[in-house]
Order: structure tokens, then sequence, then C-alpha cells
């Protein structure tokens, strides 16, 4: 893999959609969803792309109805952790996770520092789950470390230390599926400078061929960060 390309970051759009489409409550299409993250984490790991992160729970899903929201934050963590307990050793992948931590149940957050923990000493693909994520709210959770820190003039690299994962570098190629072209309050500081491919394929179908697509779009690119 082009070492210039180290960071792809995914929304996975469209679930809900996917499964009303057949007859199916919305939670089907989560169901089907998350299933499908194992495989994207495996090509990438396959591909040498060193960071993915995976939008699976925004600060704003909490205004969806209760059913969703319960499925959303108690069984697509534990349908993750099951998927990904042993491949996460067997092919050498990290898990780490972006987002707020208030409001997330206790049980929740327990399995989710249970996939942390037990994947840190690997150094294959970070797989990193947006949870409970916003782009504002992390910057409003950055600035407001800031200011603990009083400092006289604060720096681009003084913002990037507080982020939620200061290490993790900027997003090179963001993708989102189901036909939607916005941001949603996703990695606004991260993607200052991405690459981003829509696809009308709804997540659930979201297959190895299609993430191959969306690389050679953006290898196609030319990226020139503000220059000529």
């Amino acid at each position: 893999m082009d070492k210039n390309l180290r960071h792809i970051a995914m929304i996975m759009d469209g679930n809900g959609r996917w499964a009303e489409a057949r007859g199916k409550q919305r939670i089907f299409g989560h169901r089907q969803g998350a299933r499908n993250i194992l495989d994207i984490a495996r090509s990438c790991n396959q591909l040498g792309i060193k960071y993915l992160t995976l939008y699976a729970f925004s600060t704003e899903n909490w205004g969806r109805p209760t059913s969703e929201v319960d499925f959303l934050v108690r069984q697509l963590p534990e349908i993750i952790y099951r998927d990904f307990k042993e491949t996460l050793h067997d092919e050498n992948m990290r898990l780490r996770i972006a987002g707020r931590r208030d409001h997330i149940p206790a049980k929740t957050l327990g399995i989710l520092q249970d996939m942390v923990e037990e994947s840190a000493p690997n150094d294959g693909l970070q797989v990193i789950l947006a949870f409970n994520y916003g782009g504002k709210a992390e910057l409003v959770d950055a600035f407001n470390q800031l200011m603990l820190l009083k400092p006289e003039v604060i720096t681009e690299q003084m913002i990037r230390n507080q982020l939620y994962l200061p290490d993790v570098p900027d997003i090179d190629l963001l993708i989102r599926t189901g036909g939607e072209k916005r941001l949603s309050n996703f990695m606004l500081w991260q993607c200052a400078y991405s690459e981003i491919y829509f696809i009308d394929k709804y997540w659930p179908d979201f297959d190895d061929t299609d993430l191959k697509e969306a690389l050679a779009f953006y290898h196609k690119r030319n990226r020139r960060f503000g220059k000529v």
C-alpha cells in the first residue's frame, strides 16, 4: 500500500434504509452492518492500512428511537466484541475508542475497555470506533483542557495534543456509504484535508471490491494541501 495512505475513515451509513428496503426493522440493518465491520477491517489490514476509523455512534444519535439507541449502545458493542475477540489477536489488530464516555452504559464501557486493553500489544491495523463521538464535541473538550493550561498562545499542535487520540494521524481518505454527501459532524479536525469518496451503496452491501474502488479513486487524486 502507498505509504502516503495511512488512515481510512468510514461513515457507515444506510443500515436502516437497507433493512427497510427489505421489509425489516432498522435494527436488522444495524446487525448486518456490524457483521460487515470485521470483513472490511480484515481487508484494510491485508492492504497494509495502519488506521481505520469507523463512525459507530454519534453524539446526535441519542435522538433516534429508543429501541434503536438501545441496540446501538448495548448490543452493537457486544456483537463487535464477539466478532473481533479472536481476530484481533490472530491478525495482530488493535482496537481503540474515540468519543465521550458519559451516558454510555457501564456494561458497554466495560466491553469496549476490555477490547482496548486486550488488543493494546498488537501493532497491526488500529481499528478506531468513534463511539458517542461528535467532531464539535471533541473540539469543545480539547478547548476546555487548554483552558486549564492557560496558555498565552494556542497553536495547532497544542489543540491536536488534546484530541481524543492525538497520536493518530489525520484522515487521508474518508468513505461515506448510503448516498448522502455530508460530514455529519465526523472528525472535523482530522478531515481538514481528507479526500472524500461517496458511494450510493448501503453499508451492509459495501465489500472488498468497493473498498478497492475507493482506493483507486484516492490514488488518482493530487493532494496539494493548499499548495500548487
